[in-house]
């Protein structure tokens, strides 16, 4: 079945106000199909080049907060500039994407479209922008504090050493010490160590009786 195309209007419900009419500038000038998709745990943005006349592509996670809705689709809008300036022989996050991304970043920094924390946080991006969409460590802290709240779910940062979490992939482990930037922790079940970053969302997982009966669960699936 034919996915719906929505008037570029309604993406004004994804933005930060006074986003829009540059947002839309770019996506008419550029010729860009813009895909809302719901949420991807490996992805939060997607850039495809338009060859032999086609459209740019570009998809965005539609359950990311307006402001980190808006800096994703910068991130892409960087990808694609990159593409029409110097075609597919350059480094995916390489000095030219970098450049481009900045260029387009500042224009809407400009605009005083953010608030002052996450501007603060942007302005420094712009010295060496990263490969990933609000990847800074200090910027996803901020960013987290404009979504919607979520029971039970913290930065892994936030929770006590020896406590037990679940990602999103339904695994389940035990919080360890912080070894340099990140924290050291073993999954339940396998006893395996991973190191995870300070900032990653997870599920707290507390009272006895309910750690005992996800433990069972998660070791269950492993034997499958």
């Amino acid at each position: 079945m034919k996915k719906e195309e929505s008037p570029l209007s309604a993406l004004i419900a994804y933005l930060p106000k006074g986003a829009f009419p540059l947002v839309e500038r770019y996506l008419v000038l550029h010729k860009v199909h813009l895909t809302i998709t719901r949420e991807r745990s490996s992805v939060l943005g997607n850039y495809q080049g338009g060859y032999r006349g086609k459209n740019h592509r570009i998809s965005v996670n539609g359950n990311l907060n307006k402001y980190s809705f808006l800096i994703t689709l910068l991130h892409e809008f960087g990808h694609l500039l990159a593409f029409e300036k110097f075609g597919t022989r350059i480094q995916a996050h390489g000095a030219e994407w970098k450049r481009e991304y900045g260029r387009v970043l500042a224009s809407f920094i400009s605009r005083n479209i953010f608030p002052s924390d996450i501007e603060s946080e942007l302005l420094a991006t712009l010295k060496n922008p990263a490969a990933t969409s609000c990847a800074e460590t200090s910027l996803l802290r901020i960013l987290r504090k404009y979504d919607p709240p979520k029971p039970g779910f913290y930065l892994l940062e936030e929770l006590a050493e020896n406590s037990f979490f679940r990602i999103k992939n339904g695994s389940i482990f035990c919080k360890g010490a912080k070894k340099r930037t990140r924290f050291l922790c073993w999954e339940a079940g396998t006893k395996k160590l991973y190191m995870f970053s300070p900032v990653i969302e997870v599920e707290h997982i507390t009272g006895r009786k309910y750690v005992t009966a996800a433990l069972a669960v998660n070791a269950k699936k492993k034997k499958r």
